[in-house]
């Protein structure tokens, strides 16, 4: 058990994004993604305050080194605030479901990049496991978003900014994860992510001043509802998800990790027929089926 200790938080990370998934795509039907953004990464700044407070005897990651400071900000600002902002604008001009296929590249990006940067190399089983996975996720991600919106989410002809769009956000959050594993190293995972969470709330208030969205922030910071979202988004999100991930690369390989956390569609669809009473499809069962088999394959080697 303890060689997979890795897939097991990676899993847990995948946990925690079906749940913040559903807060933060209710809280920004409400008062729009940038407001949620920056919100719900200062509410995270605190709880890893308080957490770390609690913990380590200190609210700030005093004790990080200054190469811990530069790359873990490097993966903040790469993975919170570019990869999000490609990802958000290749929903607006390709939709949901085609940028959503896009971004299952993610693991085998941050395999390649881990690769590079890392000098990580996956086995012939582990790579067949990612594969499968992200089979699978497609499965169900073209069905679901096919049959929810039929004219809306299957554009005749994707214009090819939305796919060059939604490609540097697989980037930008792939290139984010194996940033993290460079300058975290032995530091702790929730010190590490309080640096990466100052840094997307650095970039994320350059992005609101350019675009001029104070207003919308204020009016954001008003609505209570909205605020009860970003809040249990923040907890499960930016607090549990991204440090639980930090985790997960520490002892796994960034590949492997990214693809155990990108089973959120799946985990999702339990959700959906809980809470909305969505009905699944025997499509996508047997797209679930399939990626739990490719996640399998890491925790049996």
């Amino acid at each position: 058990m303890g060689s997979s200790i890795g897939e097991l938080a990676a899993l847990f990370t995948a946990v925690c994004w079906t749940v913040t998934a559903i807060s933060f795509e209710a809280a920004s039907r409400k008062v729009g993604s940038i407001p949620v953004n920056i919100i719900r990464l200062v509410m995270a700044f605190v709880l890893i305050g308080l957490f770390t407070w609690l913990r380590r005897g200190m609210l700030l990651p005093l004790d990080a080194t200054a190469y811990n400071w530069f790359w873990l900000a490097l993966s903040g600002l790469v993975g919170f605030v570019i990869g999000d902002l490609f990802l958000f604008k290749a929903f607006a001009v390709i939709g949901s479901r085609l940028s959503l296929l896009i971004m299952t590249l993610v693991p085998p990006f941050a395999a390649l990049i881990g690769w590079i940067l890392l000098g990580e190399v996956l086995a012939p089983i582990h790579i067949g496991g990612m594969a499968l996975t992200i089979s699978g996720i497609g499965l169900v991600i073209l069905h679901r978003k096919r049959k929810n919106h039929p004219t809306k989410e299957m554009p005749a002809k994707a214009p090819p900014i939305g796919i060059v769009y939604a490609l540097l956000g697989a980037i930008g959050q792939a290139a984010g994860l194996v940033l993290s594993k460079l300058g975290m190293q032995d530091y702790d995972a929730f010190s590490a992510t309080q640096i990466r969470v100052i840094a997307g709330i650095i970039g994320f208030t350059i992005v609101i001043h350019v675009f001029k969205k104070w207003f919308a922030v204020n009016l954001a910071l008003k609505n209570k509802k909205a605020l009860k979202l970003m809040f249990i988004g923040a907890i499960f999100g930016p607090f549990l998800g991204v440090s639980s991930s930090l985790i997960a690369v520490k002892y796994t390989a960034t590949g492997i990790a990214s693809t155990v956390m990108s089973i959120s569609p799946i985990l999702i669809l339990p959700a959906t027929y809980f809470l909305y009473k969505q009905r699944v499809s025997w499509r996508e069962i047997i797209g679930a089926i399939i990626s739990i088999a490719g996640v399998a394959l890491f925790f049996l080697w």
